[in-house]
């Protein structure tokens, strides 16, 4: 029997220009897929009432490390050095598949409260063969839209974060993939989280993207974090061993020479930008504008909540400040007129949302609310004192809205959050992390008095 919900009356926000913005629109959803999108749609199904909220598509979150959930706001204050020690050196090795199960089921249900309907899960913490079944499992049960993104254990920064001559365990990934990603037409897709040049040696590099275009996953790699990082020439690097493609997603980006992004380019590689943790913890400006003029679609991605917010909100103003920001005082301090190019909110809520699909390689089944495509629908309640009297949708979104405005999600035309509330067991997950989180802090001190 065919399933369908109809979202009635609501403002669109569609982001798709063939589709337009509808100020009173209807969309139909028919069995996970979005059937139609216009005025009065007329259709047998359970009936939604969207007046005075803005339908959207659901938010993309290109790059996230789902398994911190546990360690959330540990580090508040760290740098990009303090988080590989603090973290990475401290807590990663400590995690076992039950923590990795409890943070990516808390945080996978964190996104979804967030209106985030895709999320690309840079699970750097395969300590063991057991902990990415932890990890798959828990965005299974979670009913989010997800890139698997099989990374490296963590169990030394030392072996595996400066010239590590330790490649991700082939093996385990070609498992993986053949256990949970022999289709790529899913919920949840598969990618290679690599660590590349600087941080391994050329032989690692090479013998990670070759494993990753066996299998027919993407990759996708931190680069020029940092002035450090970008004195790597990391693109550079990876051009000189023949491995750029468009295949591969490029993380941060701060540091870039014009080269490497004439190379990213070229290449028709894509961009993700962290914004709170690129200006917060000392990687650079985030540089959404300079892959917008480079031809480039830059996405949006949290990273790390042990030291930012995890919801697109945040992302969206950090970014969108700080690059405006940066050209005002470029501009005074030349004294030359403000460019007419600054960026603007819609082209912010675009890198949110169709940008990250392009990104995750899922454009052409969400990212925008157009006919054929998957059913991932947001719902922003624009009668709320922070965003009334709406205006201008795409602005009241970027720049008024918040994750208390969330109050419809749909992923795969399946309703994960009504009338403000997630549909999931969030009691039963809160209780999971923070047995996680007690039982890591308990390892943490055994640890330090060992």
């Amino acid at each position: 029997m065919t399933q369908r919900t109809l979202l009635r009356a609501g403002h669109v926000l569609s982001m798709d220009p063939s589709v337009g913005d509808l100020p009173r629109g209807d969309v139909l959803v028919e069995d996970g897929k979005i059937a139609a999108v216009g005025p009065d749609i007329d259709a047998d199904a359970e009936v939604l009432d969207m007046t005075g909220r803005i339908v959207m598509p659901g938010f993309v979150d290109t790059h996230r490390h789902t398994w911190e959930a546990s360690i959330r706001g540990v580090a508040p204050d760290a740098t990009l050095d303090d988080y590989f020690v603090d973290i990475l050196d401290t807590f990663a090795p400590l995690y076992t598949p039950e923590d990795v199960y409890a943070a990516n089921l808390a945080g996978s249900l964190e996104c979804l409260n967030a209106g985030i309907t895709t999320l690309v899960d840079w699970s750097h913490i395969n300590n063991t063969p057991e902990h990415p079944d932890a990890a798959i499992q828990a965005l299974t049960e979670s009913g989010i839209r997800a890139q698997y993104a099989y990374g490296s254990a963590n169990t030394s920064l030392a072996d595996y974060w400066f010239e590590s001559k330790i490649a991700i365990p082939a093996d385990d990934v070609r498992r993986i993939r053949a256990q949970y990603f022999s289709s790529d037409d899913g919920l949840l897709t598969m990618g290679l989280a690599t660590r590349g040049p600087g941080f391994c040696v050329d032989d690692v590099v090479t013998a990670e993207w070759g494993l990753a275009r066996e299998l027919d996953i993407p990759v996708t790699v931190h680069v020029a974090m940092g002035r450090l990082a970008g004195r790597f020439g990391m693109v550079k690097q990876l051009h000189d061993l023949g491995l750029l493609g468009p295949d591969t997603t490029y993380i941060h980006c701060c540091y870039f020479s014009e080269e490497e992004w004439r190379l990213v380019a070229d290449s028709g590689g894509t961009v993700s930008v962290a914004p709170q943790v690129e200006t917060q913890m000392g990687h650079g400006w985030p540089p959404v504008m300079k892959a917008i003029e480079h031809g480039l679609r830059p996405s949006l991605s949290i990273d790390v909540v042990t030291t930012v917010p995890g919801d697109m909100f945040t992302q969206i103003r950090a970014a969108f400040s700080t690059e405006r920001a940066r050209v005002n005082a470029e501009c005074w301090q030349a004294d030359v007129p403000v460019p007419d190019t600054m960026l603007t909110a819609r082209q912010m809520l675009e890198a949110a949302t169709r940008n990250g699909a392009h990104v995750a390689g899922l454009e052409h089944r969400t990212g925008s609310l157009t006919p054929g495509k998957r059913a991932d629908v947001v719902a922003i309640d624009a009668t709320a004192l922070n965003v009334a009297p709406l205006h201008d949708p795409a602005a009241a979104v970027t720049l008024s809205a918040d994750v208390s405005n969330v109050e419809t999600v749909l992923v795969d035309g399946v309703i994960r959050k009504r009338d403000g509330r997630l549909t999931a067991d969030t009691a039963r997950a809160r209780r999971l992390v923070e047995e996680s989180r007690d039982r890591l802090l308990a390892a943490k001190e055994a640890k330090r008095t060992a």
